[in-house]
């Protein structure tokens, strides 16, 4: 309604605010038409494009680091070796998932509930009038934009918007656990995993000298929470439908615009100030994946369950290489040297 009077104003003598400028439109059909163009917008021309520029920055690095081998960890614990390349294929993996899961929702989102007017009949509306706009909108905008599958769901819910907030949800849910495993694969840089180094972008401490803190790692962290945090919201609002028309739209309005934007600029960074320089620790890597005790189990098509977990405790108990106890134990050299390739052990051997 604002700006219909701003209209009307720049318009000049002789027009009517609601008479002309409002003519064949309801607030309750323009805004929320364009609370989704806008979210479309966003997401198509910004979030997506973000979201390649990481997948991309993420599958470089899986091609650098291929043939780095390191042991794998479940239950944060040693587990049978992977290569640094393979936890960076799956990087990108999740963030191309996320990005596939966005562009889906986006066909809900661009049905927009114009030509609805007050209650999704239409009175007082031009027959060709809502048909006319979105195509110019088409034409301006170049986004794909369409008529509502049914116009009184359009009208009275916003679940497009939910299904694009839980699309965000998942890609925040994604970035966390993917900067959670950076942040600590480069913790250290001695008293911690230290398999690779993130870029120093500014001081970390006003105390400790020389401190580095992994800062675009707990920046995008945040972002994500935020985006969480937001989701809850907007199905809370999304929930406050009555009948013909959900009031709580300024409310998820705010939020969807907010964390598609927060999304776009924390990947942006997070790529170009995070991923694109990182660099491995070669030695570390191999000092770790060498170490493991799991390793052992690719002694079991050899000797068995039973006498590879054997040769892992005597392992562990005396602080020798899973080698010289399993020789010790009458493990034949040829098969140590068979099974016990670190990187054979990284692909399926069938």
């Amino acid at each position: 309604m604002n700006v219909n009077e701003v209209l009307t104003s720049i318009a000049g003598e002789g027009v009517h605010a609601n008479d002309h400028v409002n003519m064949g439109q309801s607030s309750n059909d323009t805004f929320p038409s364009a609370v989704h163009l806008a979210a479309l917008d966003v997401a198509t021309n910004q979030l997506l494009p973000a979201l390649t520029t990481l997948e991309l920055s993420l599958l470089a690095k899986s091609v650098e680091f291929q043939d780095l081998v390191k042991s794998g960890r479940t239950h944060m614990m040693d587990a049978t070796p992977v290569t640094l390349g393979q936890e960076f294929a799956g990087y990108a993996a999740q963030i191309r998932l996320g990005r596939e899961r966005v562009a889906a929702t986006l066909v809900h989102v661009g049905q927009i509930p114009l030509g609805g007017t007050a209650v999704g009949t239409g009175m007082n509306t031009h027959a060709e009038f809502a048909a006319q706009v979105r195509a110019r909108l088409i034409e301006r905008s170049g986004l794909k934009i369409s008529a509502p599958e049914d116009a009184f769901e359009a009208q009275a819910s916003r679940d497009a918007l939910v299904e694009l907030s839980g699309a965000l949800k998942v890609l925040a849910v994604s970035c966390i656990k993917i900067s959670n495993d950076i942040r600590l694969m480069g913790s250290g840089p001695r008293a911690g995993l230290a398999e690779i180094e993130l870029p120093s972008l500014q001081k970390g401490s006003s105390i400790m000298p020389g401190k580095v803190n992994p800062v675009m790692v707990e920046m995008l962290q945040q972002v994500a929470a935020q985006v969480i945090g937001n989701d809850t919201a907007i199905t809370h609002g999304a929930i406050q439908g009555a009948f013909e028309l959900n009031v709580a739209i300024p409310l998820m309005a705010r939020n969807i615009l907010q964390s598609l934007r927060f999304l776009t600029n924390a990947t942006t960074l997070f790529a170009v100030n995070c991923v694109d320089g990182i660099t491995p620790n070669i030695e570390r890597l191999a000092a770790f994946a060498e170490g493991s005790l799991s390793v052992a189990t690719a002694l079991n098509p050899f000797i068995g369950y039973d006498k590879a977990s054997q040769i892992v405790t005597e392992a562990h108990a005396s602080g020798r290489t899973l080698r010289e106890v399993a020789r010790e134990l009458g493990v034949e050299e040829s098969v140590l040297d068979e099974a016990l390739d670190m990187r054979a052990m990284t692909t399926n051997q069938g």
